[in-house]
């Protein structure tokens, strides 16, 4: 835990803008209108799968020792593939509302 309030102070501008970054994509996509949601869907799958890979290699290069690291690219892992699966669902779903039925 010493080692994450470290990192936390020795890195405090990049927590403050990601905390701003944050907050700025929720009013982005709230702003949204629910029709664009699934298009842009598929581009956020895409990025989704950048991140994925970018977390992987990230952790194949950390040290073994550095827990922070390994853990942190271990969450951006996780969440990324959850995000993928998770907008191939909506697709899937969106796509069955278009067929016609018999």
């Amino acid at each position: 835990m010493n080692e994450f309030l470290e990192f936390i102070e020795n890195n405090l501008q990049i927590t403050y803008i990601l905390i701003l970054a944050i907050f700025v994509g929720i009013e982005v996509i709230k702003s949204i209108p629910a029709v664009l949601h699934t298009p842009l869907m598929s581009g956020a799958n895409a990025l989704s799968g950048v991140v994925i890979v970018g977390a992987i290699l990230v952790m194949l290069h950390a040290d073994p020792t550095d827990y922070v690291a390994l853990s942190l690219g271990f969450v951006a892992v996780v969440l990324g593939v959850l995000n993928v699966v998770g907008g191939f669902a909506v697709t899937d779903r969106m796509l069955q509302m278009f067929k016609r039925k018999k």
